[in-house]
């Protein structure tokens, strides 16, 4: 299986909070690799698509978020989490 890793720096002014936590995770879900999200390349790595454990990686503004994805689409998963998160969540 295809493993493609990737980071992305939080802009947006709250960081990983409540609404791009579910936004994260329902994006994750659109894709049938498995996704994780870590804020160190080292680990620990997280259930991308458990709304639960997203939000408690509680990343702030200024924190790398590293994206793991393994699996047939797993390019195409990294790319969509990399662009939310340049776009800030859609939310600024």
């Amino acid at each position: 299986m295809q493993e493609v890793t990737a980071s992305a720096l939080l802009t947006n002014k709250v960081g990983l909070h409540a609404r791009p936590s579910v936004k994260l995770t329902q994006l994750a879900k659109r894709f049938v690799s498995r996704v994780e999200v870590a804020t160190s390349a080292a680990g620990p790595w997280t259930d991308a698509k458990s709304p639960v454990k997203i939000m408690r990686v509680k990343a702030s503004q200024g924190e790398v978020l590293h994206f793991k994805a393994c699996g047939e689409d797993a390019s195409a998963a990294i790319t969509a989490l990399v662009d939310i998160v340049a776009r800030k969540f859609d939310e600024e």
